[in-house]
C-alpha cells in the first residue's frame, strides 16, 4: 500500500451535528458545541473530524438538502464559526473533512427557484431534470424510477413538467450534463479550501451523472443485475479528475472520500485512481456478518481492489446511515439497514458490546484509514422505540410509515449526568434534544466511562494511542497468521500480532507473546474468551 500522505494511517471521527453537542440549549447539536468538544476529540486520538453537512437547508433530509453551499444555516451557527473551528481543530493537531452533496440540492435553492418559475424549456431549467410525462396528458412520471427514499423518483409541477429526486422530492437532483452545474461545485470547493478544509466527504458520489436521455430500466444495456442508468456513469470520473487537480493546487494534503455502493469491484477501482478519489468507504467490510470466514473473505477482498491502484483501504463498523454495530453484533441477523425482518427481535446487548469490542481492535489493526461514528466510543447501541410521532427521518413518510429509517443512530449524545439530556445541551436547557435519549442511558456517558479501564472510551483511547505508538501498526505490512476456526490471526510487522477468537469457545494464546491490549478480560489460564481481541507483542 502505498503511501497517501495524512489519510494513509488516519482515524477519523464522524460528527453528525444536530446530534454531537447542543451549545445554545435550543435541543439541536450545534458548531458551538463541537467546538468545546474538540479537546475531547483530541484526547481520544483521532486524526481528523468529517462533518457531516453544516449548510444553510430547510432541514428535510437532516442537512442533506442544501439551499446554499457557502453559508452556515443558522440553526449549527455562522460562517465565522465554521471558520473558528477550522482553525482550532487544526490548533489541536485535527484536519477537518466537510461534507459535500453534490448530486442534488434543496427545492428552495434560488437555482431550483428560478427554474421553477422559468417554466419549460428555459436556460434555468436546463441546471436539472425537468421532463415531460408519459400518456396523453403527461400524467405519468417520464420513467419508473423510484426513489432511494420510497415511492416515485419524479414529482410534478403545476406547468405539468415533472423534475427527478433520486431521494426526496425536495432534493432536486443536479444536471451534471449542464457547464454551470460543473463551475459552481469547483467554485464551491475553492471556497471551503480556501477556508481550510482538509478535505471533503463525496455525498452518493457515484450519482451525478447519468445514463443519455435517462432511459427506462428495461431499455438500460445493463452491464449486470447491479447496473442502473442513475449510478456509476462513465463521465463522472471526469468530473474527479478535474477535482482532484484543483484539490492538488493547494498547499498541504487535501483529499476526497467518496460515498460508493459498489459491488463491481473493477468499478470501483476506476474511482481510486490516483488521479481521482484518496478513497472509498468500505460497505463491504461494514456489512459484513460476525463470521471469520466472512471478515477474512472481505478484508482480502480490501487489499485486492486497493492494491492495484494504490488507494488507502478504509475501515468502518458505523456511520449515520446505518444500525449500529452493538445492535447488528447483538442478532443473530446482522443486516446494517432497517428491514422488517429484524423489527421487534430481541437484541443481546452484552454480546453486541463484546463483540463490538473485539471488532475495534480488529479494525484498528488493520493498515489504512479507520472511521470512527460518533458514540461509538461509548458503546452505544441504536435506539430502536424511538415513537413513531417523533420520528424525523423522510424514509418514514416516504415508505408509507413502514421503514423507520436512520433516526435510531442519530439520537444525541450522553456526555455526563444521569438523566437526559445528558449534558448534549447546557445547565439550565430547557429545550429536550431533538430525538428523545434513552433513560439507561448514564452509565454510557463520556463522564461515567472516564478513567474506568473497563469501559469503551478507556478501550478506544488505548487502541488510539497504541496505534500511534507501535512502529508496526504505523506501516503498511500485512499477513495473515495460522488460526483456529472460528478465528482470524495476523501480523504487522516484527513483534505484533492481533488475534480475534469469533466463536464461542475459549482458545489458547500463541507461545512467547505478551498482551497489549485486550478487548476484554483475558483470564490468568493464558487463553483467549470467545468474542475477544487481542494485541500481543510477539517475540
Amino acid at each position: 500500500m502505498p503511501d497517501r500522505g495524512w489519510l494513509s494511517n488516519a482515524v477519523v471521527y464522524q460528527i453528525y451535528p444536530r446530534s454531537f453537542a447542543d451549545g445554545n440549549g435550543d435541543g439541536i447539536g450545534d458548531l458551538a458545541g463541537i467546538r468545546q468538544r474538540l479537546p475531547y476529540l483530541a484526547g481520544l486520538g483521532v486524526d481528523a473530524v468529517w462533518l457531516s453537512p453544516w449548510y444553510a437547508s430547510p432541514m428535510a433530509d437532516g442537512g442533506y438538502d442544501i439551499a446554499d453551499h457557502r453559508a452556515v444555516d443558522p440553526v449549527f451557527g455562522t460562517l465565522s464559526e465554521a471558520e473558528a473551528l477550522i482553525g482550532e481543530a487544526h490548533a489541536l493537531g485535527l484536519r477537518i473533512i466537510v461534507d459535500l452533496v453534490p448530486n442534488h440540492c434543496s427545492d428552495r435553492h434560488p437555482w431550483f427557484r428560478r427554474a421553477l418559475a422559468a417554466g419549460p424549456g428555459s436556460p434555468e431549467r436546463a441546471r436539472f431534470h425537468f421532463r415531460p410525462g408519459r400518456g396523453p396528458d403527461g400524467a405519468l412520471p417520464p420513467t419508473g424510477w423510484s426513489s432511494h427514499f420510497g415511492g416515485p423518483a419524479w414529482t410534478r409541477v403545476p406547468d405539468g413538467e415533472w423534475y427527478l429526486h433520486l431521494f426526496a422530492p425536495e432534493q432536486p437532483d443536479f444536471n451534471w450534463e449542464h457547464p454551470a452545474v460543473r463551475a459552481e461545485f469547483e467554485d464551491i470547493l475553492r471556497f471551503w479550501l480556501d477556508r481550510g478544509a482538509d478535505g471533503f466527504r463525496i455525498d452518493v458520489a457515484d450519482h451525478l451523472v447519468k445514463a443519455p436521455g435517462l432511459p427506462e430500466l428495461h431499455d438500460y444495456p445493463a452491464r449486470d443485475a447491479d447496473d442502473v442508468p442513475w449510478a456509476d456513469q462513465d463521465g463522472v470520473h471526469e468530473i474527479y479528475r478535474s477535482w482532484r487537480a484543483l484539490a492538488d493546487s493547494y498547499e498541504g494534503e487535501r483529499v476526497f472520500v467518496g460515498e460508493i455502493w459498489s459491488d463491481d469491484r473493477e468499478r470501483l477501482r476506476a474511482y481510486l485512481r490516483p488521479d481521482e478519489l484518496h478513497t472509498a468507504f468500505n460497505f463491504p467490510f461494514l456489512g459484513a456478518a460476525w463470521d471469520a470466514d466472512a471478515l477474512r473473505a472481505v478484508i482480502d477482498r480490501t487489499f485486492d481492489d486497493h492494491t492495484p491502484v494504490g488507494a488507502v483501504p478504509t475501515w468502518v463498523l458505523s456511520n449515520h446511515d446505518v444500525i449500529r454495530h452493538v445492535t447488528r453484533y447483538g442478532r443473530a441477523d446482522t443486516r446494517h439497514r432497517w428491514d422488517p425482518v429484524t423489527e421487534g427481535v430481541p437484541v443481546d446487548l452484552g454480546r453486541g458490546t463484546r463483540r463490538a469490542r473485539a471488532a475495534a481492535l480488529l479494525t484498528l489493526a488493520l493498515p489504512g484509514c479507520a472511521y470512527v461514528y460518533q458514540g461509538e466510543e461509548l458503546g452505544l447501541a441504536e435506539v430502536e422505540d424511538i415513537p413513531a410521532g417523533l420520528l424525523q427521518d423522510p424514509r418514514w413518510p416516504r415508505s408509507g410509515y413502514t421503514d423507520r429509517g436512520r433516526d435510531g443512530c442519530r439520537v444525541p449524545l450522553p456526555w455526563s449526568g444521569d438523566r437526559a439530556p445528558y449534558g448534549f445541551s447546557p445547565d439550565g436547557a430547557t429545550a429536550p434534544p431533538w430525538l428523545p435519549q434513552p433513560a439507561h442511558w448514564a452509565p454510557l456517558t463520556a463522564a461515567a466511562q472516564q478513567g474506568d479501564p473497563a469501559s469503551v472510551l478507556e478501550l478506544y483511547r488505548a487502541a488510539l494511542a497504541l496505534r500511534c505508538s507501535e512502529p508496526a501498526l504505523s506501516g503498511a505490512e500485512f499477513g495473515w497468521l495460522p488460526a483456529p476456526a472460528g478465528a482470524l490471526a495476523f501480523g504487522r510487522g516484527p513483534g505484533f500480532t492481533c488475534l480475534v477468537n469469533l466463536g464461542d469457545r475459549p482458545l489458547p494464546l500463541p507461545p512467547r507473546t505478551r498482551p497489549l491490549l485486550a478487548s476484554g478480560p483475558l483470564p490468568a489460564d493464558g487463553t483467549l474468551p470467545g468474542e475477544t481481541a487481542v494485541w500481543l507483542r510477539t517475540a
